[in-house]
């Protein structure tokens, strides 16, 4: 087995490591509530709570193409609440375990087309939907802690994965 093989990242680290993190961020939102109106971009993601709910949404909504079920419309996601926006992450998460727990390895072969919001039509295998679910987040999770930093929301835990209890 060459190095590659074995230290590949795998999507049970990711689901720990990710999981790990949204329970935080959950507890934190939790205990900082006047971090959710922060402004941050704009349209859907105006404010920090429209990011979270963003990431959220788009793991639903991608986990439903893995499963090949009818995809959400984003209309019909409304949740505002912190606890009803994590309850939307919490639900996305555990239709994405479910999928990735039972899907035999040529299932995550199957290549899908779909029309996406923003990007139009995309053609990709299951693999690669199922790991740009993660890299999706892990990137815009970045972005709101970076952008808290910068309101001056400073009191974060390490977020690297070389400092989570994560083994490997």
């Amino acid at each position: 087995m060459s190095a590659i093989d074995r230290c590949a990242l795998s999507y049970n680290l990711l689901l720990e490591l990710t999981s790990v993190e949204h329970h935080h961020w959950h507890d934190w939102f939790i205990a900082h509530p006047q971090a959710w109106a922060i402004p941050f971009a704009t349209a859907r993601m105006a404010m920090i709570g429209g990011v979270v709910h963003h990431i959220f949404g788009v793991e639903l909504r991608y986990t439903q193409r893995l499963r090949e079920e009818t995809v959400s419309d984003w209309e019909d996601l409304r949740e505002t609440t912190i606890e009803d926006v994590f309850a939307l992450g919490d639900d996305a998460r555990s239709q994405l375990v479910d999928f990735l727990t039972s899907a035999p390895e040529s299932e995550l072969d199957k290549v899908l087309t779909f029309k996406t919001l923003t990007a139009g039509m995309v053609t990709a295998s299951k693999h690669k939907i199922a790991s740009n679910i993660f890299l999706h987040g892990i990137r815009h999770w970045g972005q709101i802690a970076t952008v808290l930093r910068q309101q001056g929301f400073t009191d974060q835990w390490p977020h690297d994965m070389l400092l989570s209890d994560l083994k490997m």
